[in-house]
């Protein structure tokens, strides 16, 4: 199966998952407008591009009082856009015990970037994409720690466990529509979002390019979830998130039924 979206809107393209997974659908035929703060960065992807297909467009996106702003200058600039690639984050770990050393302007501001930021994008979106005769979709990047969460890390396993709800009550919302979609959920990865960690930081979890190998045929094989890898033993994590999954259709019928 091919990938049915012809002109994705990468955001967090300047690197670790978002840069590789923009690599790849250029490599693959399809548009990239990556979307990141690090101009410089922005600049070397499309200058490193032999295809033609890349562009960049540089945005804060924790500046939500300008992302309507943002979805219609990039939609004028390129109207094929017909998907949504919300990769963007940061991570730190945090001791809870304690409150001398706890930033709690910094747990806010991950929670803002990770959750309310994509939500502000999805929602400035959603009328953009309905209106188009073609399919459309959203692709979030959230965490098998939304669902297992790390005890040093709850500011980031809260963040995606909120963009995990967002994105099955999303789906829910737009089933009838002609937008999908689709939750992509990695294990640890080999990139600089564990930089905070040290020289170990690069060293944790599954490495890049077996990552973006598995998350681009999950796409390709239409999925509306991909989860890679497990948090312990995978039948049981998969268990985890199967009935979980179910559960939330069947309140789903009820509440659409009252």
């Amino acid at each position: 199966m091919a990938f049915p979206y012809k002109h994705v809107l990468l955001i967090g393209a300047t690197a670790g998952i978002g840069r590789a997974m923009a690599d790849r659908f250029l490599a693959t035929g399809v548009k990239v407008t990556a979307v990141g703060r690090r101009q410089d960065r922005l600049d070397d992807f499309v200058n490193k591009d032999e295809t033609g297909n890349a562009s960049a467009m540089a945005f804060d996106i924790s500046e939500i009082s300008k992302t309507q702003d943002f979805a219609d200058s990039v939609m004028k600039s390129h109207p094929d856009i017909d998907c949504l690639f919300l990769n963007a984050g940061v991570q730190s770990s945090y001791d809870l015990s304690d409150p001398a050393c706890f930033d709690m302007g910094k747990f806010q501001n991950e929670l803002h970037v990770n959750y309310i930021s994509l939500v502000a994008l999805a929602h400035a979106f959603v009328p953009i994409f309905t209106k188009k005769d073609t399919l459309t979709s959203f692709i979030f990047t959230g965490s098998n720690i939304a669902i297992v969460p790390a005890t040093t890390l709850p500011a980031y396993c809260a963040s995606k466990a909120a963009l995990n709800v967002f994105t099955l009550c999303l789906r829910e919302h737009l089933q009838h529509t002609n937008v999908k979609v689709i939750e992509l959920s990695p294990p640890a990865v080999q990139t600089e979002l564990h930089d905070y960690m040290g020289e170990r930081g690069r060293a944790l979890g599954m490495p890049l390019d077996q990552f973006i190998d598995q998350a681009h045929e999950g796409l390709l094989a239409g999925k509306d979830q991909i989860i890679i890898g497990a948090i312990g033993p995978a039948e049981t994590f998969n268990e985890i998130v199967d009935k979980r999954r179910a559960a939330f259709d069947g309140l789903a019928k009820i509440m659409r039924s009252h």
